[in-house]
């Protein structure tokens, strides 16, 4: 009797493993493409080596790494399975170590309740100030600690730091300096590719190693709002997704690569990589599909192969590269709003941005160096009321209200017309912080 109940008790088990295992299957073939399967890859990544070298920067408190920086997660990327299930996650993503080791993920996110967020930016040439602007818009609002990564010429680094040690909020903020890293066999090809050190970006996944999912903005970038809603995202993405940007143009008659590009591009008028959330961990396990050869590489494979392919194509170097890769894997795209991402052509033949017309602007991309001159007084007013404002200041009396009697100077530009929208989420996020430093927050 006692042997037949052993029998039985482990014919129970093999039932429920082969059970669950069916399921991790039917959830992968659901996944794969039509009229295909996924491919299984089972080499080595051969990505290019890339120096990483930290600069001076505070340490958050206590002096422990956030869940996204510990070196050997059992499950390699906790940060995907906490928006998944265990058994919803590609093959390609943790395998099925997820699987066994689902079980843990519960006690990760009860020990490590406050997630860091990973700000990255890279600045070249006379480029300081406009960081270090964009740096305070994102400590004014945000809810959770923020890590910047700043990657800088050498001559930039001592600036930087004398700079953002006098920053306060130190529990809150704390950051990493970094030298200009390229492939050193391809070096001055990457940092002559468009603007100097822009493709800098593209190698973060490589050079960030330790970091999960990260925030890349180019330095002409203004938050409106928390970083904390853009960094949301990630919770949104579905199981293929990698990465989120917003499209180049909303209106297709003055779109560029629709009208101009000698080259691939995702959707009707391409992506703008100024505001890019990036999952680098998926980023560094997928298998990009491309048209250089049958064969999927991965990410540090398949940059230098694009590059000589379209060299002589390609306008806008990196953003151009991104096109071209996300036009051959556009499910592994996120899209958010124009309203995430809003820039001169939003406004300046005619307001097309319709998010932004109903809820504001939430991160303002003064491109075209048009918080430096006076094209566009409606941007420079923004810019200069964000670089002017002091910590600790009331923000209504020192930031709201100048600004809006600037804005009112610009309505007989175009992007001045619509002047309301620049401040219409600016001013609830003024509420917001107030309300949260009242509740003591």
């Amino acid at each position: 009797m006692r042997r037949f109940a052993r029998v039985a008790l482990l014919c129970l088990g093999c039932g429920v493993c082969s059970l669950l295992y069916g399921f991790s299957q039917l959830a992968l073939s659901l996944e794969q493409e039509p009229g295909g399967g996924r491919e299984r890859q089972a080499r080595d990544s051969a990505a290019p080596s890339a120096r990483r070298q930290a600069g001076g920067g505070r340490v958050a408190a206590g002096g422990s790494l956030g869940p996204d920086e510990v070196g050997a997660s059992r499950c390699k990327n906790l940060s995907v399975s906490f928006w998944n299930s265990y058994w919803m996650l590609p093959s390609d993503v943790c395998g099925m170590n997820c699987f066994w080791e689902a079980a843990f993920r519960y006690d990760d996110m009860k020990t490590h309740p406050s997630e860091k967020m990973h700000l990255a930016v890279v600045a070249c040439g006379e480029r300081l100030e406009e960081t270090i602007t964009m740096l305070r818009s994102a400590i004014i609002f945000s809810i959770k600690p923020l890590h910047f990564h700043i990657f800088a010429e050498d001559q930039l680094h001592k600036s930087f730091k004398d700079i953002l040690d006098d920053f306060p909020y130190e529990v809150k903020v704390n950051y990493t300096l970094y030298p200009i890293t390229f492939p050193t066999e391809s070096a001055a090809e990457w940092k002559k590719l468009f603007k100097p050190c822009a493709s800098q970006r593209l190698f973060l996944p490589l050079i960030l190693k330790n970091v999960d999912s990260l925030l890349y903005v180019d330095t002409d970038i203004l938050f409106l709002r928390p970083v904390d809603d853009i960094w949301s995202f990630l919770r949104k993405f579905n199981s293929t997704q990698i990465a989120a940007m917003a499209p180049e143009h909303e209106e297709p008659r003055i779109g560029w690569y629709n009208r101009f590009a000698r080259h691939p591009y995702y959707g009707v008028t391409g992506i703008n990589s100024g505001v890019m959330l990036m999952n680098m961990t998926r980023i560094r396990r997928k298998y990009f599909k491309n048209d250089m050869t049958s064969v999927r590489l991965q990410w540090g494979e398949i940059l230098m192969p694009l590059l000589k392919k379209y060299k002589l194509n390609i306008t806008w170097g990196d953003q151009d590269l991104l096109n071209i890769m996300f036009f051959h894997n556009p499910e592994s795209l996120y899209v958010f709003p124009c309203q995430w991402n809003y820039r001169p052509d939003h406004c300046i033949y005619g307001s097309n941005c319709k998010e932004a017309e109903e809820e504001g602007i939430f991160i303002l991309h003064g491109n075209r160096g048009v918080y430096h001159d006076d094209k566009q007084p409606t941007f420079r007013a923004v810019y200069e009321a964000i670089k002017n404002y002091s910590f600790g200041d009331d923000l209504v009396r020192s930031l709201l209200r100048p600004l809006e009697l600037e804005l009112q100077k610009t309505v007989h530009t175009y992007c001045g017309r619509v002047h309301k929208v620049f401040i219409k989420q600016l001013t609830n996020s003024i509420k917001d912080l107030n309300a949260r430093r009242s509740k003591g927050r």
